[in-house]
This record gives C-alpha cells, sequence and structure tokens, in this order.
C-alpha cells in the first residue's frame, strides 16, 4: 500500500514538559489517489489506533474533519499544461495530488488540471515555504499558455 500520511498537529493538556498528558489530541492527514488503497489505509489506521489504545489502557475518541474522494484531472489538460511548459522551455513532470484544493472540486464538473511551481527546499503549506520570483513567473506564463490553448479548445 502506498501514499501519504502525516500528523499535522500535536496538542498537549498539559503542555508542560515535566507533566505527563491526560489529553492528546493529534490530527492526522492520509492521502492515495486511489480510493480503494486510501480506504485500506483508514482502516488500517483505525486498527492501529485501537490497538495502541487497548495495548495502554487509554480511551480514544475520533472524528472525522474532512474526507474527499480522490478525482483524476483530465488528461486533455494535463497534456496542454505539459505542452504549455514545453513551449516556454520549462522542464516538467506529473505529480500526483492529495490536496483539497478548488481543482478537486471543479475536476467533478469540468475539465480540471493543476500546475505546481518549486518551493525552495520543497516545502509547502508552511509558513516558511517560498518560491522564487522567476519560478512564480514560470508558473502564471504556464497558466497563461495553458488558459489560451483552453480558451480555443472544444471539449
Amino acid at each position: 500500500m502506498s501514499g501519504f500520511g502525516t500528523v499535522g498537529a500535536i496538542n498537549l493538556t498539559p503542555n508542560l514538559v515535566n507533566v505527563v498528558p491526560s489529553v492528546a489530541t493529534i490530527t492526522v492527514d492520509l492521502r492515495n489517489t486511489n480510493e480503494a488503497v486510501l480506504q485500506q489505509a483508514e482502516t488500517k489506521f483505525r486498527g492501529f489506533v485501537a490497538q495502541a489504545a487497548e495495548r495502554e489502557g487509554v480511551g480514544v475518541q475520533t472524528r472525522m474533519l474532512a474526507r474527499f474522494e480522490p478525482v483524476n484531472f483530465d488528461p486533455r489538460v494535463i497534456k496542454i499544461v505539459e505542452q504549455s511548459a514545453a513551449a516556454a522551455g520549462l522542464t516538467h513532470r506529473r505529480m500526483p495530488s492529495g490536496a483539497g484544493h478548488d481543482a478537486q472540486m471543479f475536476a467533478r464538473v469540468c475539465p480540471t488540471a493543476m500546475i505546481f511551481t518549486k518551493s525552495v527546499n520543497g516545502i509547502s503549506h508552511n509558513v516558511t515555504e517560498y518560491t522564487e520570483p522567476a519560478d512564480l513567473e514560470a508558473g502564471a506564463n504556464v497558466l497563461l499558455r495553458t488558459m489560451l490553448t483552453l480558451a480555443g479548445t472544444e471539449f
């Protein structure tokens, strides 16, 4: 099973260096581009949490904060994005994204794709995220070329 998971936040009560916490609140984000694999990961994770709680003699409460079924972007739009990058002399590669961007919602009703620009040291969705101005400009130009092509394309 492949995919991604991260612990986005850990909050302890009390949050003191010399006191064993009585409550730990943890957010977990599981992602995969395949719905069946994502469901397997969620089931496996729930089982892991239940076993750990039983083994340690602690109580666990869980709740789902958000859950969206993975979507596939339109291969025609992806190809146009790639062609736009190539026409600008830029390198490009296809990347899966489990992020809940607007494009994930639009993809259900219209041809959609996403354009990513590189962030320094690969850091994204973080206060230290930084993208060089030249990379932002390149991404904006790929978007412009893509939109101009899409404006003249029938689907």
